[in-house]
């Protein structure tokens, strides 16, 4: 497919890049350095914090505690007009302001309504939870006329075609290209710069879904395979990818290439940096990614493409200290098949995701290790699913072992390196770290260990120093 623009790049901006009116200038002026050289998409995410305040405004309601949902809307009327009244052009505030207005009169709507039901529903959360993100597209899009550009804001439940999963859509990519197609095209060739909401989408039939928490990352590189775009450029308050995290291991640097792979790996085991679906389609479409730091624009970040050969061992050490692990034992008179079918059927009917998974077929026992956050509903499931079968259950025995972390060392070059896993286990088994389950993908791309989430931050060190990372 031929690009909308030629050159054409897509940037998204985090909350951080647009989180007051210091930041708010500074995201519009690299917007219109960057458009002066080619063709720009913005997507943006609702100002820093906004997002958080909208769902604690909802539970707030839902409890019936007026006082406070009412407090953080004003609190959120406050932080958007200060945008309003320091970038919009003077002629153009009253309009803003009435549309800052609206979206916070829909707020109170739907608060007013919780709390009459006392309950929150998926579908109505999408919808409140994304209102920042239409507040913040609009004060972008005038800060940039006010900078001399065109800008238009555009409501991304026009363009993201999902199904009706709210709190977590999945994505429809062929409806989603032909309506990005249509509507952003001619924006794009009238030279105006579209600034796109992160974060939601909508239904076939139009109902606003979400694409989960930090979904903008997905919106952009969602918009930028449609397009398609020739750069996906996502904007942070962060250098870029980093070797470990930072707060763990002080000596971590930023790594200036990644494959599309490895920055999927180190995304889905705990790095923020990037949203885990947000790789998929860049991926397929061969579109490289660029993490740049909106704070110094100057930094060189990370580019994110294909493979990158002549780069041996582990490249970077991702962790996640907040994870439990589950033991089901099967019993003996059923195969280990029909056992794992019935665990990892138990996992999908809550679309919860597994970190680690490993198995002993001859003792009809399986290991995973799932979220910390998933391991309550993991375990009821469970305990559910052995109770209703009882006489004829697959499912004998389930141990749970809270309070684990995830330890994983990553990099497209492991694979054929030998030496690696030996080295992964000597770095931290002289400290006495027991290691509870080890895993290794079957594409070499990572080997996983669960320890203690005491031991996390202890085996991350000691991993980065022997890889010399």
């Amino acid at each position: 497919m031929t690009a909308a623009v030629p050159g054409l790049r897509v940037m998204k901006f985090g909350g951080t890049s647009v989180g007051n009116p210091v930041r708010v200038a500074a995201t519009a002026e690299i917007v219109r350095q960057q458009a002066g050289q080619r063709g720009v998409v913005v997507v943006v995410s609702a100002m820093h914090r906004v997002t958080a305040a909208l769902f604690e405004a909802a539970t707030a309601a839902s409890r019936r505690d007026t006082e406070r949902w009412r407090k953080i809307g004003e609190e959120l009327r406050r932080r958007h007009y200060e945008v309003c009244d320091a970038l919009v052009a003077p002629s153009e505030r009253p309009a803003v302001r009435a549309q800052i207005d609206a979206e916070l009169a829909t707020f109170e709507d739907f608060c007013v309504g919780f709390s009459l039901v006392r309950e929150l529903t998926p579908r109505s959360l999408d919808s409140l939870s994304s209102l920042g993100e239409v507040m913040s597209a609009g004060l972008l899009a005038a800060s940039l006329r006010a900078a001399g550009l065109e800008a238009e804001a555009v409501d991304a439940t026009e363009l993201i075609v999902t199904d009706d999963g709210f709190g977590n859509a999945s994505l429809l990519f062929e409806p989603t290209q032909e309506k990005v197609t249509s509507r952003l095209t001619p924006i794009l060739q009238r030279g105006t710069i579209p600034v796109v909401t992160g974060f939601r989408a909508g239904t076939r039939d139009g109902s606003c879904t979400t694409l989960g928490r930090g979904g903008s990352d997905y919106s952009a590189t969602i918009l930028g395979a449609a397009l398609p775009a020739d750069e996906i450029w996502i904007w942070t308050d962060v250098d870029g990818m980093m070797t470990a995290d930072p707060r763990l291991v002080p000596q971590a640097r930023v790594i200036p290439e990644l494959s599309y792979r490895e920055a999927i790996e180190l995304s889905f085991f705990g790095a923020k940096v990037l949203h885990p679906k947000a790789l998929d389609l860049p991926s397929l479409a061969g579109i490289p990614v660029l993490i740049k730091n909106s704070f110094d624009p100057s930094a060189t970040g990370t580019e994110i493409g294909g493979a990158n050969r002549g780069l041996p061992g582990v490249r970077a050490i991702a962790s996640t200290a907040e994870a439990a692990m589950f033991t089901v034992s099967g019993t003996r008179s059923i195969s280990f098949t029909r056992l794992a079918a019935q665990v990892f059927g138990v996992l999908d009917a809550d679309q919860v995701s597994t970190l680690v998974v490993t198995q002993s077929s001859a003792e009809n026992v399986i290991c995973f290790v799932v979220n910390l956050g998933d391991a309550a509903r993991v375990r009821r499931r469970l305990d559910r699913e052995r109770g209703s079968q009882r006489g004829g259950s697959s499912i004998a025995e389930i141990e749970e072992l809270a309070e684990v972390g995830v330890v994983v060392a990553v990099g497209e070059g492991m694979k054929g390196t030998p030496g690696i896993a030996a080295r992964i286990c000597g770095s931290i088994a002289h400290l006495g770290i027991n290691i509870a389950a080890i895993a290794q993908g079957s594409s070499e791309l990572s080997v996983s260990l669960v320890v203690k989430a005491t031991d996390v931050p202890e085996a991350v060190r000691a991993m980065h120093a022997e890889f010399g990372l």
